[in-house]
């Protein structure tokens, strides 16, 4: 993807003195973010930042609105639904909108059904255990669960979500057998208690409890290791070659949408990744700005849904497991 800083030149050099959002008053009134998950989560917890900067650069309040369930999807639907004025935008996480239609007919199209205005952060999952469960790698993981086959229980955001996905494509990679328990959000109070000794959350929620000690880190489900959390091995280390499940957030309107609301949401977005201080906050948070024109929105979602597909179809996951 392009940088943010060209991503902001380009406007500049693309809308010239009289930029196409300068045409629009909006907005007049506040405007709702949806998060599709609970408050504290990561993509709650990123979007309350952005929402912080948007009340700040546009004189409205610009407030979060959680409505949890489906791994976000109830909550795409509802914005999908929504009016095009601008009044309603969508902070969504990648698993509402390219797992969960890859595994289930949904009642929106995430391509369709929305005007894309950027991708704004991505950040790595992380599993971790429990401090007293005798696993301190993803290969003693893989012994472990070979050991006692479908009794180790894994925990997750939700079903459909990528940290689920991460955890049934390990497995099947692996050739183990886990117990998959879904969450609504970052509830990771069971690992923390040893009822379910592994749990696979997104580097936002799961850093801060790894870095003080209170779960043990055991790899990171990237590519290449997150310069946020360098000690911990990729699955690519462990001996998965290619293995990646990361999570990234976007910023959605509903379809038909006028470009000066979306343009002026980007650039306001593009200004807070490209903000030093920002970006500090960021990586305490396991993030990583990314910055995305409207058409790479689009691509994202229409490339990755195949995607997960496969996996889907490969480690046999259905809706309710």
């Amino acid at each position: 993807m392009k940088s943010i800083h060209a991503l902001l030149a380009a406007i500049v050099l693309t809308l010239g003195v009289t930029p196409v959002f300068a045409q629009t008053s909006w907005p007049e009134r506040p405007v709702r973010l949806i998060v599709g998950f609970t408050p504290g989560s990561a993509t709650d917890v990123t979007a309350r930042l952005f929402a912080q900067r948007f009340t700040e650069a546009w004189g409205q309040p610009v407030t979060v609105e959680n409505i949890s369930g489906a791994s976000g999807s109830i909550a795409v639907d509802r914005v999908a639904k929504a009016p095009a004025d601008g009044y309603m935008l969508m902070w969504t996480g990648n698993a509402a909108v390219t797992v969960m239609p890859a595994m289930q007919t949904m009642p929106f199209d995430p391509v369709k059904d929305f005007t894309p205005i950027s991708i704004t952060l991505a950040m790595p999952s992380v599993f971790a255990v429990n401090n007293d469960f005798p696993v301190k790698s993803i290969a003693d993981l893989v012994a472990r669960a070979k050991a006692e086959p479908g009794k180790i229980s894994f925990g997750s955001p939700g079903i459909g979500t990528p940290q689920h996905i991460a955890g049934e494509m390990f497995a099947f990679q692996a050739g183990i057998k886990m117990v998959h328990v879904p969450y609504r959000g970052a509830v990771m109070t069971d690992t923390l208690g040893g009822i379910v000794p592994v749990a696979i959350q997104n580097a936002g929620a799961m850093l801060p409890l790894v870095r003080d000690g209170r779960l043990r880190g055991i790899g990171v489900t990237s590519l290449k290791r997150s310069p946020n959390a360098p000690d911990l091995p990729t699955f690519a280390e462990s001996g998965f070659p290619g293995f990646e499940a990361t999570s990234w957030f976007a910023l959605l309107a509903p379809a038909g949408t006028s470009q000066a609301i979306v343009e002026k949401v980007r650039a306001e977005a593009l200004k807070v990744l490209a903000d030093p201080e920002m970006i500090k906050r960021f990586a305490v948070l396991g993030l990583e700005p990314v910055g995305s024109t409207a058409a790479e929105v689009t691509a994202t979602i229409a490339r990755d849904i195949p995607k997960w597909a496969k996996v889907i179809k490969d480690a046999d996951i259905k809706p309710g497991n």
